[in-house]
Order: C-alpha cells, then sequence, then structure tokens
C-alpha cells in the first residue's frame, strides 16, 4: 500500500480516482473489506510516512501487500476493542432488528485504554491481567460497568493539545466538523480546502502525560475533487482489523468514494446514476449499523448500495409518491440510523424529519416542519426513545418523543446565523447533549433534567465554556474516554468600504484585495479537550495517575 498522503502529493489520490471514474464497466463483485483497491502496489518509499502509519518494509524496500492476518501500525491500536467484522468472505449481513445490548455493545469497546504498539507490548499487557489485574477484571464484566466514561462537567473542560499551523497554509481553510473514529483510536476531519485528514490520539494522553503534547499533525490527508457534502467512518472500524479502517465521502460533481482509513489509498467508488444516465453527488451519507449497506440522500430520494458490491447498482428508495404527493420533499441532506429498531431517519432542507423502515424504506411518519430552516443534522439516542434535530439559521435543538411522533418535549437554544451546518452530539449514555455556536460557544444540556411532562419547555445548558474565537461547527464526544474534540471556522466576508489595510494596487487586471471587517475574529483550529475529573498534583507539581490498561 501506499504511504500517507502529504498535501504536495495529491496527484496520485487524484489520478486514482480519476481512473476509477473513467471506468466505464462496473467493478466486480469482490468484497470492499477483503480486497482492497491498489493493493498490489509496489512502490519504493522516497520519505518516511509518519511513524503511526509507517508499514514494514520488505528486503527489497517495497511495501508489501496487505494481509489481513497481519497486526500492522495504523491509528493508535486499542487492544481488547476489536469489534467483529459483519462482513466476511464478500457475505453482508441484511440489516434487521437490533437489541440494546448488542447496540450497547457496538457503541462502546472493551475495556478502557491504552495505544497497543506491537505484539510484545500486547503480550505482556496481558500477561499482567492474568496474573495480578483481577480487580479490573472483575470490573470489566459488564459492558457498563467496565466502560464508564467519567465524563465531569462541573467545571469547564481542560484544553489538551490540537491543530493549527495546519489550516494556515491556505487563506480561509476553515474546518467543517470533526468526527471521532468508532474505536476513539483517531479523528476525521473536513476542510475548506476538500482535504479529509486522519489524526491520532496522541499516546502521551493515555498515560496522562500531558504535558508533553505538542501540536498535532495529520498522519493521512485524502484530497476529494470539489466541495465535500458529507463523510462518515464505517461503523465496525477498529484499528485492530487494518481491512475494517475505511472512510465514506461525497463531494460535488464526484462519485460516493471510500477512503482506505490506514494508508490514505482510494479503495472503491459508488456511482449513483440518475433517470438520466448522469452521475449525480450524494448531499449525505449513513453505513447502516452493521455496515453492510451505505445509505446516500438525494433530492426527495434514498439509494442504497451494498459495501460488498462497488459499481453503480443501488436500490431507489423515493421519500416522496409521486401519485399521491405525500411524503418528504426536498433534498435530503442527512441521516441516522435507530441504535435500538430496524428504523432510520431522514432531515431534509424542506423542514422536515422523517422515519423510514430500513427494510423497505416505507415512511413510517413525517415529523412537522419545526425549524425554520433546513435540518441539517440529526441523532438518535441511545434507547432509541428521541431524536434531536437542528436546522441552518435555527437556535432550537429539538427533542422528539418517537413513542409519541410529533411531540416536542423540550428544546434548546444556541446561536446559529449562518447557513453553515453546526453538528451537535450525545454522550454514548445520552445523557449530556454539546452543541457549539456561530460565537464559538459551547453548551452542555443535561437531559436528565429536562421536565418529565414534556410540555416544550426550553432547558437550559448545564455548562457553556468559549472553545474558539469563531464559529465552533463541530463537536464530537469519545466513545469511552472523558475526551471531546471539536473543530472551529467559518467563510470570513471582507468588507467592500474598508480599503486601508489589507488593499493591494497593482496593474491592470489585478484583484484588489479588501482588508476583513474588524469584528471578523478567524480561528480556523482542531481542538482536543479533557472532560474528566482533574486529577490531583504529587509533591512535585506533577498530575498522579496510573496509565489505563485495557482488559481484553
Amino acid at each position: 500500500m501506499s504511504g500517507p498522503v502529504e498535501s504536495g502529493d495529491t496527484g496520485d489520490v487524484a489520478g486514482v480516482g480519476q481512473e476509477e471514474e473513467t471506468d466505464s464497466e462496473p467493478p466486480q463483485s469482490t468484497s470492499l473489506l477483503t480486497q482492497p483497491e491498489n493493493q498490489d502496489l509496489g512502490v519504493t518509499l522516497e520519505e518516511d510516512p509518519p511513524a503511526a502509519k509507517q508499514p514494514r518494509l520488505s528486503e527489497e524496500g517495497t511495501i508489501p501487500s496487505l494481509d489481513p492476518h497481519e497486526t500492522h501500525q495504523g491509528p493508535i491500536e486499542l487492544g481488547g476493542g476489536g469489534q467483529e467484522n459483519l462482513i466476511q468472505d464478500g457475505e453482508a449481513t441484511q440489516p434487521g432488528e437490533i437489541e440494546v445490548r448488542e447496540v450497547a455493545e457496538e457503541c462502546l469497546p472493551s475495556g478502557e485504554g491504552a495505544p497497543e504498539e506491537d505484539h510484545a507490548t500486547r503480550d505482556r499487557a496481558e500477561g499482567e491481567v492474568e496474573g495480578g489485574e483481577q480487580e479490573n477484571n472483575e470490573s470489566a464484566e459488564t459492558p457498563s460497568e467496565g466502560r464508564s466514561l467519567g465524563l465531569d462537567f462541573s467545571q469547564n473542560p481542560q484544553m489538551l493539545t490540537g491543530s493549527w499551523a495546519e489550516y494556515s497554509t491556505h487563506p480561509e481553510n476553515y474546518l467543517k466538523g470533526c468526527k471521532w473514529a468508532p474505536d476513539g483510536s483517531c479523528i476525521l476531519t473536513n476542510s475548506a480546502d476538500n482535504v479529509l485528514r486522519v489524526y491520532n490520539l496522541p499516546p502521551e494522553i493515555y498515560s496522562y502525560q500531558w504535558d508533553l503534547l505538542s501540536e498535532m499533525s495529520p498522519v493521512l490527508k485524502m484530497t476529494e475533487g470539489d466541495t465535500i457534502y458529507d463523510y462518515c467512518w464505517y461503523p465496525k472500524m477498529s484499528s485492530l482489523e487494518p481491512d475494517s479502517c475505511f472512510i465514506a465521502s461525497s463531494s460535488r460533481d464526484n462519485p460516493v468514494h471510500i477512503w482506505d482509513a490506514f494508508y490514505g489509498d482510494l479503495r472503491a467508488s459508488f456511482r449513483p446514476y440518475n433517470h438520466l444516465d448522469e452521475l449525480t453527488a450524494a448531499h449525505s451519507l449513513c453505513f447502516s449499523p452493521d455496515g453492510s449497506q451505505l445509505y446516500c440522500g438525494f433530492d426527495k430520494t434514498v439509494r442504497v448500495f451494498y459495501t460488498d458490491r462497488p459499481g453503480r447498482d443501488f436500490e431507489e428508495r423515493p421519500t416522496v409518491v409521486k401519485k399521491q404527493g405525500q411524503g418528504q420533499s426536498g433534498i435530503i441532506s442527512c441521516m441516522a440510523f435507530s441504535p435500538c429498531q430496524s428504523v432510520y431517519a431522514c432531515g431534509s432542507y424542506s423542514r422536515t424529519a422523517g422515519l423510514y423502515s430500513s427494510q423497505d424504506g416505507s415512511l413510517l411518519a413525517l415529523l412537522p416542519p419545526r425549524h425554520n430552516g433546513g435540518v441539517t443534522h440529526l441523532f438518535f439516542s441511545p434507547d432509541g426513545n428521541y431524536l434531536y434535530t437542528g436546522g441552518r439559521k435555527d437556535p432550537e435543538v429539538l427533542c422528539w418523543d418517537l413513542r409519541d411522533p410529533g411531540k416536542v418535549l423540550f428544546s434548546m437554544k444556541r446561536n446559529v446565523a449562518t447557513n453553515q451546518r453546526i453538528y451537535f452530539d450525545l454522550d454514548p449514555s445520552g445523557r449530556y447533549l454539546l452543541s457549539g455556536d456561530t460565537g464559538g460557544l459551547v453548551s452542555v444540556w443535561d437531559t436528565l433534567t429536562a421536565p418529565p411532562d414534556g410540555n416544550e419547555d426550553l432547558l437550559q445548558p448545564h455548562l457553556q465554556f468559549q472553545a474558539h474565537r469563531d464559529c465552533t461547527n463541530g463537536i464530537s464526544v469519545h466513545p469511552f474516554m472523558p475526551l471531546l474534540v471539536s473543530s472551529s471556522g467559518q467563510r470570513q466576508f471582507l468588507s467592500p468600504g474598508d480599503s486601508s489595510d489589507g488593499e493591494s494596487s497593482g496593474s491592470e487586471g489585478d484583484v484588489v484585495m479588501l482588508s476583513p471587517t474588524p469584528e471578523v475574529r478567524q480561528d480556523n483550529a482542531l481542538t482536543v479537550w479533557w472532560a474528566g475529573p482533574l486529577l490531583p498534583a504529587t509533591e512535585e507539581g506533577q498530575q498522579e495517575a496510573q496509565p489505563v490498561v485495557m482488559i481484553d
């Protein structure tokens, strides 16, 4: 496999994408997970990739082919958390009813822990567990007891590290969101330069050596050809299984791409053609809970691809019945699956949210248009009883009671003054909801304090803190550690009347650049926060804590 894609080496990825798109023949029905594209590359390394992603080299100095039975050094590997891959030998498991117990096991990797770097480290950790860590074994018998988040919002989260210089090389390279990997080992970001970046979680965080933390740098860069509409992780992703590490992304005038999150290569493409045989871009993406299907949102329709069959074959699921004129109109801008039922939700720019059956895509319920703008993000509660929705240029996040569809239990206020998508997130327990706003403020709501009668009362924030100087558009909670990650930035508009400082004059035809307005505070950054209890200080002034050990 090729090494990580650097900022100046984007031509390789672009070439792969073009070759994939111009191929008129549909690809063979090979398993996406077991036979990644570009597997037989014999490329000689010209420069060493980052250590966290560096593959083992053969004696000839070439990168060996990917062997799923080997343990490659990829994103920070979390021991004992390897989730079972439901796609085996090219056969995909069909979606069905999902029990609450199974969902809990999916969302929370087993154990809490430190990164695993090699076989010796893993064997040493296993020996310690078998020899003298019986107490930890007892505490990890059940998913809820062994994987407590330990979130503490009695005080403001503490900033640990982040990435700033990466987004200052290009003008107005603001971020558009951030997402933790399902196994918590790395972070995925989207930015205005149409590049998806993967950051490994620094190993110093696991051992609480925060004074050694430095600015983060991406270990992978995946460049799309145009504006990225949406992106998502494969839900069964585990760093212990390289074949499960991949990302789906959709961009303007391009097919849906599947990127290898271990080496940054383009692994496969899904080509959604319309009735005129024209390639159309998906506005939203979402994997089914078992990862066997990829749902793509379009104008008044959802198209479903099978992940083990790349190409142009898909299932069409219209959201509007043409003869009756009923259903959910507009562009499907966001989607989410219920963790407990065979149901998925679709948000639309028509300001509505709809509930659909996973089996056949039939409309189960259409929630009334309560938002001022189009729905840009939605999220199910872990028990599947509630649906949270937020819209663009809309100050409210609404909590819907799905046991009584159409009923709003309560709302949460945030400042959203632009059409930009402002993400929010729930912690895995479903208690805390977090969201940024246009002013850079992050609000934390305790949903357990909501009134039980559900009179659409306004829920006041449990905590608010200033995370960035600019718009905080992305927030994501770590799957099992008390960590948050936030992203910031927005498009800055120049003042047409202010030319005192930033004006540049030149020959005829030069563009006159104007300085931004004084009140604009540009802040394009990715930041990692500690949201757990502060550790007691020792006599030397250092924080005392035992390194977290993973339990198999």
